[in-house]
């Protein structure tokens, strides 16, 4: 797949996710096929002003590339000039028109300005001025299901330069409620003739494949599905190629890439940090394992690095265990 000049390894994307989607947990959904990588939703003004915090969602490594930077924002001329600011950090830029959280729309900025389409062509306008990069859109179907005008909204990025547009097909009133409308990213995909890629509901190999047949996009995005589960990267690349399915990961595989991301995420933050980081993570790779519910209510309760590991390491053996009993002839 090609978002203008960009070439991607393959047709799975990994979406940007606020307080998910760092260094650690793309590097590591990298490594399980993912053709492109974003950045968590960065915002236009704390680039201009130059907010440390706002800094550190840039950092970045070249194992992970291709990477997109996300920005957020409602100013045509903040946007275009944090874009010009960090384009050479990544390599395309996207603009966030899907976000329902409450604090980004009080900015008016995210799926808020679905509600001003004038405004959303102004910016991609000035965005595709300022930037030479690949340019791509992500929204949501409109802001309720009085107000739908994904059409709409697609026609203007495509007019305005975009190179590429996201539909995740629920509007913001629903948030993440409901069931993802796959029709409408195939109405879409009929309309343009720039790539759209579908997102929403994937949680299997066989999704993915299924969302491609029956919308015709050109490529998936991946979001919750993948929380805890990069093996769902590796059988939605395996399906898009029409090759056979794998088993589900060994209890084995499971902590080693548990594992694996806590290192990457040390290296990035620091034990401290890691510690409270990391244990949303930890709790979603033990997830539909014997045990599960205590081990995650010890993470949470960890306060040390060492006494993290522990936790982990036991659990996983455990795990091991029954699993090596439940195949014992």
């Amino acid at each position: 797949m090609h978002i203008g000049s960009l070439r991607l390894s393959s047709r799975i994307i990994l979406a940007p996710m606020a307080g998910i989607s760092d260094l650690p947990y793309r590097l590591t959904m990298k490594s399980f096929g993912v053709g492109l990588a974003y950045t968590e939703m960065v915002s236009a003004k704390g680039l201009l002003y130059s907010g440390q915090r706002t800094h550190e969602l840039l950092c970045s490594d070249p194992a992970e590339r291709p990477l997109g930077i996300q920005l957020f924002g409602n100013d045509p001329a903040d946007l275009a000039t944090a874009a010009a600011m960090v384009a050479d950090q990544g390599d395309l830029i996207d603009l966030n028109l899907g976000c329902p959280v409450s604090k980004v729309i009080r900015g008016g900025a995210g799926s808020a300005l679905l509600r001003d389409p004038l405004r959303v062509g102004q910016i991609i306008a000035a965005l595709r001025r300022a930037v030479s990069c690949p340019l791509t859109v992500k929204i949501r179907s409109g802001w309720d299901s009085a107000s739908i005008n994904f059409l709409e909204i697609g026609r203007i990025a495509a007019n305005e330069g975009a190179d590429a547009i996201t539909l995740h097909p629920r509007t913001r009133s629903q948030g993440f409620g409901g069931q993802a409308d796959w029709e409408q990213i195939g109405t879409l995909k009929a309309t343009l003739t720039i790539p759209v890629i579908g997102s929403g509901d994937i949680l299997t190999g066989a999704d993915a494949k299924r969302m491609v047949e029956t919308t015709g996009c050109d490529a998936v995005m991946i979001g919750r599905g993948a929380y805890g589960n990069p093996w769902l990267i590796r059988d939605a690349v395996r399906a898009l190629d029409h090759q056979p399915a794998l088993p589900a990961p060994t209890p084995a595989e499971r902590q080693k890439t548990a594992l694996d991301h806590l290192e990457r995420q040390v290296a990035m933050m620091g034990p401290h940090k890691t510690v409270l980081e990391m244990r949303k993570h930890l709790c979603w790779y033990a997830r539909g394992l014997s045990g599960a519910a205590a081990f995650r209510a010890a993470i949470n309760q960890a306060t040390t690095l060492a006494g993290q590991q522990a936790l982990v390491t036991t659990f996983f053996q455990t795990a091991m265990q029954l699993d090596e009993f439940s195949h014992a002839p």
